[in-house]
C-alpha cells in the first residue's frame, strides 16, 4: 500500500485533475500543478500551483483556469483555426480572444457551474495586468476588450472589475463600427468555422482587414473552378487541337503573327521615341553648365536606404528621469522591489556567481623591475642585503574588462507589461550593479511609442491624403534609464519608470537596436558588447495596417545583418516566450520569465571567457566551418 499524502491540497488537486478531464472529453490528458504559467501543450494541462493552505483565491484561480481550458480544449478545432486564421499581429490577437471567449462562452451555456470560475480566473488576470486601474482606451489592449465583449454579450454575464473597465473603454467604439455584424453572434456561437468568418468579419468593421490575407473560403472556390475548367478542356480536344495549330502558324511565319498583333500607331510611337533618345545621346551639355542639384537627402536607416518614415519631428529620446517626477520615481522603484521581493535572493545569487567568475579571469599580473610605478615590497630584501641594488618597482598590467562596455537594450512594449518586464528591470539593475564592480561600464536603454496605433505622425498623415505605403506611422520613444558614464547609485530609481502604468505600448525594434548600435560605436571602448532583450517581433498597428506586413520585421533583419557584418559590437539576444533566434545569430530563448536572470547573467559570462570553446559551448552557437 502506498504511503497517503500528509499535503491536505493533494485530495483536491487529484479531484480536479479527473473532472478536468471529463469536462475536455479527453481522458489522456495530463495534468499537473505548477508555479510556472499556466497552459495546454499536446495531451499535458499545468495549472497553478495550490499550496498547502488552500486559501479560496488559489483554488477559485486553479479551478477558473481548468475549467478555461477543459472549454477550450472540449469546443475549439484546430485545423479549422488555423484555416482561418489571420497573417497580420493585431488581427491575429483579435482572433485569437475572441475564438478564447467562444469557448467559455460555450461552457457558461452548457454547463453554467463552470461561469463563475472563470471569471474568478479573468478578474485574476485582469487585475495582475492592472486593468482596473486604466483610464484610457489607448492604454488598454483592443484584442482583449473585444474576447470580453464578446463573452459578455454570448452570456449575458457582467465581467469582473478589471475586464469590465477595459471593456466599457472600448465597447463604444467595437459597437460603432462592427453593431450590426455583432447582432449574428449567438447565430454562430456554436459553428467554430461560422464563427471564424464571424471574426473576420468584425476584424474588417474595425479597420484591420488588410491583416487578415487570403480568404480561404474564396481560394477553396477558385481551386474548385479551375478544377472543372481543367475538366472541361480535357473533354474539348477540338479547341486544344485549333490552339495547337495556331501556335504553329505563328512559328511559321513569325513577321506576319507580328504585323497582325502590332498597332501600327503604337510602332509610330516607339520610333519616336527612340529618336528622341538618339538625339539625347548625341547632344552633351558644354562642360560647366550642368544645373547643380542638391545632394540627396541621407536614408533614415544605414541598414536599409529603402525604409522610410513618414513623420520624424515628434519621435524623441529622453531620459528617464524626464518622464516622471523624482517622488514618483521612488515610489516606483519601491513597487519593483516589493513586487520582486520573492525573485531577488535568486538574481542576487546569479549575480554573485557572475562576479566570481569574472573576477577569476581578472587575477592580476604585474610587470617587475621597472625604474617607476609601485615599490615592489618583495624584493627590499635584495636592497638591505646591497645597498647598492637600485629599487624595483612594479606595475599592473591592464585586463581587458576595463576597456568593455555593456549595453542591455529592454523592449519597453505593452505585450511585456507585468512580471516580464519586472523580471527585466530587475536583472538590468542587478547586473549593473555586478559588472560596475568588475570595472565594466554599463548603458540601460529602452524602447517604446509614444501612443498606440499611431500618435501625431498618424494624425499628420490622415490629414494630408494617406500616402499609399508611408512607411513608419507612430511617435518613436527611446529611453534612456541609464548611460555607460553614470554610476549606478544616481540611477537606481531610474528603472523604476518601468511600473509606471501606460509607458509601455508598441515597438519598432529595427530603429531602437540601431539607435542603441549608433551610441555604442561612440563610445572609446575597445570593445562593445549589445544585448536586446525582447518578447517577439517588431509591432506597430498603425504602421503595418498600410504598409506590407513584414515591414518592420525585414527592417530589423536588415540592421541585426548590419550589425553583425560590421563586427564593431557584439550582439546578443534573449527572447521571452518567442523565438528570437530567427532574427539573431547569437540568441537564446525562455519559456519563462524567471529563467531571465539565469539567461542574463549566463550569456554575459560566456562572453567573457577567455576560452573561445568555452563561450561557443555557452552561447549555443555552432563555430562556422
Amino acid at each position: 500500500m502506498s504511503k497517503p499524502s500528509d499535503n491536505p491540497a493533494d485530495p483536491f488537486k487529484k479531484a480536479l485533475a479527473e473532472a478536468t478531464k471529463v469536462m475536455a472529453r479527453d481522458p489522456d490528458l495530463t495534468v499537473s500543478y505548477s508555479v510556472d504559467p499556466s497552459g495546454i501543450s499536446g495531451d499535458a494541462m499545468r495549472l497553478p500551483q495550490i499550496s498547502r493552505r488552500l486559501t479560496r483565491d488559489e483554488v477559485m484561480l486553479a479551478r477558473g483556469t481548468a475549467d478555461a481550458m477543459a472549454m477550450y480544449r472540449r469546443y475549439h478545432d484546430a485545423g479549422t483555426h488555423t484555416r482561418y486564421a489571420p497573417q497580420g499581429d493585431l488581427a491575429r490577437e483579435l482572433y485569437e480572444s475572441m475564438e478564447t471567449a467562444r469557448c467559455e462562452a460555450m461552457g457558461a451555456r452548457d454547463m453554467p457551474g463552470t461561469a463563475g470560475n472563470i471569471d474568478a480566473k479573468i478578474g485574476h488576470e485582469a487585475l495582475r495586468r492592472g486593468y482596473d486601474q486604466v483610464k484610457e482606451a489607448s492604454d488598454a489592449p483592443l484584442a482583449e476588450a473585444a474576447g470580453y465583449l464578446v463573452r459578455h454579450l454570448a452570456t449575458g454575464r457582467d465581467l469582473p472589475e478589471g475586464a469590465q473597465n477595459v471593456m466599457d473603454l472600448w465597447r463604444g467604439f467595437i459597437e460603432n463600427q462592427a453593431g450590426g455584424t455583432l447582432e449574428n453572434l449567438q447565430d454562430v456561437l456554436s459553428d467554430q468555422a461560422a464563427f471564424a468568418r464571424f471574426t473576420r468579419a468584425v476584424i474588417t468593421d474595425l479597420g484591420y482587414g488588410d491583416q487578415l490575407g487570403d480568404d480561404p473560403d474564396e481560394l477553396d472556390e477558385d481551386a474548385q473552378d479551375q478544377a472543372e475548367e481543367g475538366s472541361d478542356e480535357e473533354q474539348d480536344p477540338d479547341s486544344t487541337g485549333q490552339d495547337e495549330d495556331d501556335s504553329e502558324d505563328a512559328e511559321a511565319n513569325p513577321e506576319s503573327s507580328q504585323d497582325e498583333t502590332q498597332d501600327p500607331s503604337q510602332a509610330q510611337v516607339s520610333m519616336d521615341e527612340m529618336a528622341d533618345q538618339e538625339m539625347s545621346d548625341e547632344t552633351e551639355m558644354p562642360e560647366g553648365e550642368a544645373p547643380l542639384e542638391p545632394p540627396p537627402p541621407a536614408p533614415i536607416s544605414e541598414a536599409d536606404p529603402d525604409y522610410k518614415v513618414f513623420d520624424s519631428t515628434h519621435d524623441e529620446e529622453i531620459l528617464a528621469e524626464e518622464l516622471a517626477e523624482p517622488i514618483e520615481l521612488e515610489r516606483l522603484r519601491a513597487y519593483l522591489d516589493q513586487q520582486l521581493e520573492p525573485l531577488k535572493g535568486a538574481v542576487s545569487r546569479l549575480a554573485n556567481k557572475l562576479q566570481r567568475r569574472l573576477q577569476a579571469q581578472q587575477n592580476r599580473s604585474w610587470e617587475f623591475d621597472l625604474e617607476e610605478g609601485i615599490l615592489d615590497a618583495g624584493r627590499l630584501a635584495r636592497v638591505v642585503a646591497n645597498p647598492t641594488t637600485p629599487l624595483s618597482f612594479k606595475v599592473e598590467k591592464d585586463t581587458e574588462f576595463r576597456d568593455t562596455v555593456v549595453t542591455l537594450l529592454l523592449d519597453n512594449s505593452g505585450s511585456m507589461r507585468g512580471r516580464p518586464i519586472s523580471i527585466a528591470a530587475i536583472c538590468a539593475d542587478v547586473l549593473a550593479r555586478t559588472l560596475e564592480r568588475c570595472s565594466v561600464k554599463v548603458e540601460i536603454l529602452g524602447f517604446t511609442t509614444r501612443a498606440w496605433k499611431g500618435g501625431q505622425a498618424r494624425e499628420k498623415w490622415l490629414n494630408e491624403g494617406r500616402e499609399q505605403q508611408p512607411g513608419r506611422l507612430n511617435d518613436l520613444r527611446h529611453i534612456i534609464y541609464k548611460s555607460a558614464d553614470a554610476p549606478w547609485r544616481r540611477t537606481r530609481s531610474n528603472l523604476g519608470l518601468m511600473m509606471k502604468e501606460g509607458l509601455l505600448k508598441e515597438n519598432i525594434d529595427g530603429e531602437a537596436l540601431e539607435w542603441a548600435h549608433r551610441r555604442m560605436l561612440h563610445r572609446s571602448e575597445a570593445r562593445k558588447i549589445l544585448m536586446v532583450i525582447s518578447d517577439g517581433a517588431p509591432v506597430d498597428d498603425s504602421t503595418l495596417s498600410v504598409n506590407p506586413a513584414n515591414y518592420l520585421e525585414k527592417h530589423l533583419r536588415d540592421v541585426i545583418a548590419m550589425v553583425e557584418r560590421r563586427r564593431q559590437v557584439e550582439l546578443l539576444a534573449i527572447g521571452i516566450g518567442h523565438d528570437v533566434t530567427r532574427y539573431y545569430e547569437r540568441a537564446v530563448t525562455i519559456t519563462d520569465v524567471e529563467q531571465l536572470a539565469g539567461a542574463m547573467t549566463e550569456q554575459l559570462a560566456s562572453l567573457f571567457d577567455s576560452d573561445p570553446r568555452a563561450r561557443a559551448r555557452l552561447m549555443g552557437i555552432k563555430r562556422a566551418s
